[in-house]
This record gives structure tokens, C-alpha cells and sequence, in this order.
């Protein structure tokens, strides 16, 4: 009985992402509401950009690129974890940041700055301080012992409030500046970064955040955008989704997580496809 039970819940995770070509609205535009922007503005000084680039490394950008082959396999795009961020890409995230006054958040763009990082953890009066030692430290800890500069891995560090980005793709920039958004608008941003650790909750985080870019898209008119949006952000998401489904049938993870990363390539160009 149980291991049946496992099997169905399996299933209904995964038809999350075989419904979204048939209007559910799993995945759909859908704005970030602002009601605050519960970020310090100590993180940020007048002084200091909200964007930095990390200064061009070859060695250790190659070995970045070969790193991230696996992830440019994911989602089919050359430019996920290529270390090599264009103009036009940072353009498009600073240009959301600054809609969405996120002044105080802090985007790194192939960039290891792990002190500055520590003394942001500290300073981040938003995230109530036993989050901010206990979770925060150990996201920290993991930014500065496995240097995304190397070993990749696009993100947001709530208990920062910093970006971290390796991939020349819009989309995915404009994602984890999303993420920042969210999670500068709860109330309770630290509880709200720790429950993102648990199973299956980040699915909720994730859908928040590639809506806001969907919507933000489309309020663009940037056909480009718009695609690589739905091509790129919806196989991500069924990285998530496939990791949920094999949460519940652990002998089926390796399976499941595939056929999510399937489903949302399908589900993301088919929905491209229906672009005017």
C-alpha cells in the first residue's frame, strides 16, 4: 500500500508539468505582487553597484565551462555556465533590478568575493539572526568552500541578498533576480529561505519566480525573451519537479528526474510555439 502510494503521488508530481501545455496554469504569467521590500538598506551603500563582475580568469573559466557541460546538456543551451557573461544579459538584469528597486541586492556575475559575502550575511538584519547562523551559514560556508567561479551554479543567496550568476542566459538571470523580489516581499524572508530545503517545497519558490520572468517577458514584447524563457526556464523547473515525484519512489529518482527535464522541454516549446 505504501509503496503504491509513493507510486501515485510520483505520477501526480510529474503531471504538474504534462498539464502545462493544457492551460492548468502550473507555469503561466504571473507577476510578483510588491506589498515590501524588506531588505536593509545597510547590504547596499551609495557608493557601491548593484552589479560586479568577476575579471576574466581563462584557466579557471575553462575548467568552469567543462564543469557545466552536464547543465548545458539540461537545458540544451550552450550558454548555461559558460562563465562568459555578456552585456546584453547583465542589461536585461539590471534593468529588472532597478524596476524592482533592488537596490540593496547584490548581483555577482562570475564573481568570488566569499568575504564581502560573510560580511553581507551579517549585515542582513531582514533574515532574523537564528536563520541567519545556522542556514545561512552553512549556504555561505558552501559558496566559499565550492566556488560557483568554478564548479557553477546560478543562484540567490537569501541570506545575502546576493546573485549569483555563471550563465550568458537572460532568463536565467532575470530568475534568480525574481527569487531576490520574492523573497525581499515575505514578511518572514529567513523562515521562508528554510522551508525552501525541505522536499517538494521548492517547487512552490520556483513556480513563483519563472512566472514573474514569464510575465515580465511578455511585458518586454521581446519575442526572444519570451522564448528562451519557455525553452530554458521550464526544463529547470522539471529538474525540481522530477526530484519531487523521486522523493516518493526513491528506486525511480534517476528515472523521474529525466522524465521531468523531458516533459518541460516538450511543455516549454510547445508553449513557445503558441507565442502571436
Amino acid at each position: 500500500m505504501a509503496i503504491r502510494f509513493r507510486m501515485v503521488y510520483a505520477c501526480l508530481m510529474l503531471a504538474l508539468l504534462i498539464a502545462l501545455p493544457s492551460g492548468c496554469g502550473v507555469l503561466k504569467p504571473q507577476s510578483i505582487q510588491r506589498v515590501r521590500n524588506n531588505l536593509p538598506v545597510e547590504l547596499t551603500p551609495d557608493s557601491e553597484p548593484i552589479v560586479e563582475r568577476g575579471e576574466p580568469r581563462p584557466i579557471i573559466d575553462g575548467f568552469g565551462w567543462i564543469w557545466g557541460i552536464p547543465v548545458k546538456i539540461l537545458v540544451w543551451n550552450r550558454r548555461a555556465e559558460n562563465h562568459s557573461i555578456s552585456p546584453e544579459t547583465e542589461q536585461w538584469l539590471v534593468d529588472y533590478m532597478v524596476e524592482n528597486d533592488l537596490y540593496d541586492v547584490k548581483a555577482r556575475l562570475n564573481q568570488y568575493r566569499p568575504f564581502d559575502d560573510w560580511r553581507r550575511l551579517v549585515r542582513n538584519k531582514s533574515v532574523a539572526w537564528p536563520w541567519r547562523y545556522t542556514f545561512g551559514v552553512v549556504a555561505t560556508a558552501g559558496e566559499t568552500i565550492f566556488p560557483g567561479r568554478l564548479f557553477g551554479g546560478d543562484h540567490y543567496n537569501p541570506y545575502t541578498a546576493t546573485i549569483h550568476l555563471y550563465s550568458d542566459i537572460p532568463s536565467v538571470a532575470l530568475h534568480e533576480a525574481a527569487h531576490a523580489k520574492d523573497f525581499s516581499n515575505r514578511e518572514y524572508p529567513g523562515t521562508y529561505a528554510a522551508l525552501y530545503t525541505l522536499p517538494v517545497v521548492p517547487l512552490y519558490h520556483e513556480r513563483v519566480a519563472t512566472n514573474d520572468v514569464l510575465a515580465y517577458a511578455e511585458q518586454s514584447g521581446d519575442r526572444t525573451l519570451q522564448q528562451e524563457s519557455r525553452h530554458v526556464l521550464y526544463p529547470a523547473y522539471g529538474t525540481y519537479a522530477g526530484s519531487a515525484a523521486g522523493s516518493a519512489v526513491s528506486q525511480w529518482s534517476a528515472p523521474l528526474y529525466v522524465a521531468g527535464v523531458l516533459i518541460g522541454h516538450a511543455a516549454g516549446r510547445y508553449e513557445a510555439q503558441q507565442l502571436p
